[in-house]
């Protein structure tokens, strides 16, 4: 499998996961917050455009967030493979993705949900707050973005579920446990 994506919610491990299956895979780690940071930074219109939403605690709007992941997908190092990270998170956003993928005579071949008790992702989440001083993860924040995640993106999973694409992984236990877990699909 070379073009995969990484789901779960909030707290799941995803961004840690995501960067070692990017090296095992050999693909482009294309994560959502850093396509927004190096638009941002780099002045793009895009960045503009996504910036004043940013700037004022909102969600960046799908078509500019759906042009971002585009342009970043025809990069030459996505070309043959990439992980894709924070990004479908809506059902209309998952039929953006498909026609991208489409124009680049390309599609996912697999995903990749972890899943954690709700419970362990407030705590993971809470000391995480607590280690980096991120002063918006704080209990009542955490447990909307979980709400957000099960209304918005949950649903997701029953499409690649569909598809026959979906690997759904134990995201309990060490960083190193759960990567053998992942290692392990993708080896069969």
């Amino acid at each position: 499998m070379k073009r995969l994506l990484i789901m779960g919610p909030p707290g799941a491990g995803k961004g840690t996961q995501a960067v070692a299956l990017a090296e095992l895979t050999g693909g482009a780690h294309i994560s959502t917050g850093d396509i927004f940071r190096a638009n941002v930074s780099g002045e793009t219109e895009l960045g503009k455009i996504a910036k004043r939403f940013m700037d004022n605690g909102e969600y960046v709007p799908d078509e500019v967030t759906n042009a971002m992941v585009k342009d970043r997908l025809n990069e030459d190092d996505a070309r043959d493979a990439f992980l894709l990270d924070g990004y479908p998170r809506t059902l209309d956003q998952v039929t953006t993705l498909d026609e991208i993928l489409a124009e680049l005579g390309t599609e996912l071949d697999g995903v990749i949900a972890l899943t954690v008790d709700s419970e362990e992702l407030i705590e993971r989440l809470l000391e995480r707050a607590k280690v980096s001083g991120r002063t918006d993860d704080t209990e009542v924040v955490i447990r909307h973005r979980q709400g957000i995640y099960t209304t918005e993106t949950e649903p997701l999973l029953d499409v690649y579920r569909k598809r026959g694409i979906l690997h759904e992984i134990d995201g309990m236990g060490t960083v190193e446990e759960v990567g053998a877990r992942i290692a392990a699909v993708l080896a069969n």
